[in-house]
């Protein structure tokens, strides 16, 4: 499982992160399909050299060409001109590999909480921070997911 492959690699690697989108919507028990696993990382150089170093490793791939350190020096500027909000990656091998890291929030601004996927540990951000980040977002997909987000809330 290409979730599981990554959250591996990150804590191999001391990387800190938090599952955002469908999957970790899906795992807070709400009725979600996706595809791509999204990520929100520190947005401090090191860690996004490391993360960047550890996807390559893998086989991943940039679906744009831009690099950690451009990303960590033109972020801002890449969300505000070019409506930039994620870092996409992709396994040419197998292109349902897909990873996205989303730049418009930094880990360190998230309640994570941890989940066991085949015993292995995956951190994922925590209703409250989905919500919110939802919310900024918008988009169709993400207004669906609130309200079902919200109705997990009522249930526990």
């Amino acid at each position: 499982m290409f979730l599981l492959t990554i959250s591996k690699a990150l804590e191999k690697n001391h990387i800190d992160y938090a599952l955002v989108g469908g999957y970790a919507v899906a795992l807070h028990g709400a009725v979600r399909g996706t595809l791509d696993v999204d990520l929100v990382l520190s947005l401090d150089k090191k860690s996004l050299n490391k993360a960047e170093e550890i996807f390559l490793k893998m086989g991943l791939v940039s679906r744009l060409p831009v690099t950690a350190d451009e990303i960590f020096e033109f972020r801002k500027e890449y969300i505000a001109r070019r409506n930039l909000v994620a870092w996409s990656f992709v396994d040419p091998n197998q292109p349902m590999n897909l990873l996205d890291i989303i730049i418009t929030h930094d880990v360190k601004d998230l309640n994570v909480v941890k989940f066991s996927i085949q015993g292995s540990p995956v951190r994922v951000a925590s209703v409250s921070s989905l919500i919110k980040m939802k919310q900024e977002s918008g988009r169709p997909q993400d207004l669906e997911d609130i309200k079902a987000l919200q109705m997990i809330g009522k249930k526990s």
